[in-house]
């Protein structure tokens, strides 16, 4: 093995495991919620119906998307390695719909409970995401599998 083989983290190296962020962005906009309400939809909609529907379609995408990992053999835990590209199921139209999942699950809640702060925290948690996940994991992808990650990004877009 040549050294630069020898120094390759097999996994992407993500600054924080998603699920944790996703908890934490929830607890501090229920935290800031039960401190400061911030509605903001009107009375009369039904808000608790219309975001639960957004949930659940957020937590059958993301349950799709790691039954399709799992499916292939791949690891879902950005702290284990990726074994292969995923370009069944629904990676065939997004390379991150468990992200993808995670951020409907949040508006979901958002409108459900009718809190703008749910809203708020979704933007750094997007962020965080974006920045300190989905980068990193696309760069050891392409370090890892090479041509096959090119071609494979080249056809499926980022989020939809």
């Amino acid at each position: 093995m040549n050294e630069a083989n020898d120094s390759f983290r097999d996994n992407s190296g993500a600054m924080v495991r998603p699920p944790l962020a996703w908890i934490l962005a929830v607890a501090v906009g229920f935290l800031s919620d039960g401190v400061f309400p911030l509605p903001f939809l009107p009375p009369a909609m039904p808000a608790f119906w219309l975001g639960a529907i957004v949930f659940l379609a957020g937590l059958a995408l993301l349950i799709w998307a790691a039954t399709t990992f799992r499916g292939a053999g791949t690891h879902i835990q950005t702290v284990e390695p990726t074994t292969t590209i995923v370009e069944e199921g629904p990676y065939r139209y997004s390379r991150n719909p468990i992200y993808i999942g995670m951020f409907l699950g949040l508006i979901g809640l958002a409108i459900g409970f009718d809190s703008l702060w749910l809203f708020i925290l979704l933007v750094p948690f997007y962020f965080v995401i974006r920045h300190g996940v989905v980068a990193r994991e696309e760069a050891y992808l392409e370090r890892k599998f090479g041509d096959v990650y090119r071609t494979y990004r080249t056809r499926v877009r980022r989020w939809l």
